[in-house]
């Protein structure tokens, strides 16, 4: 029976070796992750936590419905590029937007980088190993704009990290090409990035200063065995539109008590919020007090909960 839902399955992040043969290399995007499931008629396009993005992408879903397949599940990344790389500073103009959806589609071009196929024609293709899977993703959609198909490399992973980041990508994705598609965290699939860049909960702000508008600065964390960990504030990286688009939803999140568990410190101009929001921010480094150094806002991610924020720390 076709399932209605499948969990992802997600990427370890590693720092950049050799794996040795029996891998293969995708860029990684900067997008949104998006499952797409058809039924006949219906295409719904549902975040990785289950949110339906059907009305905020509707020309990915009118594509996918114009496929030859009718039933299948597909796995992918809805991207914006700014220039000839993604941009999830981009793709912000499209996500959560709902009335002024139809005025907005064309001031930023959407499309879904499909890379693997999880049930297609009757069959659930989980269990076959990922380069047959993608045989079968290949040959069963029509690749024309806004679909994109994922394609993969395979050599030295070294090499290629050290040439997608030379191209300004945001790194690559390793695969073991004979490993099945098991929903969660996995090992068989490899993150080697070439930017630092996280999400993080947001725990509070501050006032705004000079001609600032909303808030200058918000104070975020992570959350470590189930406390809200504090790890720093971040006040670039907004635009005028970012910044009362964000104040709105923080003045409705405003609590007396810090949520952080190792940050309680009280000045005037802090305000706390309960943790409800998530954000994707750049950074340079961590500091050895555990604070990220350079932060930068990126946007606000819809596609994740809270209480999934963990610091990425890269296993070897």
């Amino acid at each position: 029976m076709k399932p209605g839902w499948i969990t992802p399955m997600l990427a370890t992040l590693t720092e950049p070796r050799s794996l040795g043969p029996g891998w293969v290399y995708e860029h990684k995007l900067d997008g949104v992750r998006c499952l797409a499931f058809r039924d006949g008629a219906k295409v719904q396009l549902l975040s990785r936590n289950r949110l339906s993005m059907t009305q905020t992408y509707p020309e990915i879903a009118d594509a996918l419905a114009k496929q030859a397949a009718k039933d299948f599940i597909i796995d992918g990344e809805i991207v914006a590029f700014d220039g000839d790389r993604t941009s999830f500073e981009r793709l912000q103009q499209r996500i959560g937007l709902r009335d002024e959806l139809r005025s907005r589609l064309s001031d930023v071009r959407v499309y879904l980088y499909a890379f693997d196929a999880l049930w297609l024609a009757g069959e659930d293709a989980r269990a076959k190993p990922l380069t047959e899977r993608k045989a079968l993703l290949k040959k069963a959609f029509s690749w024309r704009s806004p679909l994109r198909y994922s394609a993969h490399k395979t050599g030295d992973a070294l090499t290629l990290h050290a040439q997608a980041c030379s191209d300004g990508l945001e790194g690559l994705i390793a695969k073991r090409s004979a490993a099945p598609y098991r929903s969660g965290r996995s090992a068989d699939w490899l993150k080697l990035k070439c930017v630092n860049e996280q999400e993080f909960v947001i725990g509070g702000y501050t006032d705004p200063k000079g001609s600032r508008n909303d808030f200058g600065a918000l104070l975020i964390g992570y959350f470590d065995d189930g406390r809200l960990r504090y790890a720093g504030e971040v006040g670039t990286g907004f635009t005028h539109a970012t910044l009362e688009r964000i104040g709105t939803k923080l003045r409705t999140l405003e609590t007396t008590k810090s949520p952080f568990a190792d940050f309680f410190k009280s000045k005037k101009g802090v305000h706390w919020v309960r943790p409800k929001l998530v954000g994707q921010v750049g950074f340079t480094e961590w500091t050895r007090d555990g604070r990220l150094r350079h932060p930068r806002f990126l946007g606000l991610r819809t596609d994740k909960k809270p209480t999934e924020v963990l610091r990425e720390r890269p296993r070897s």
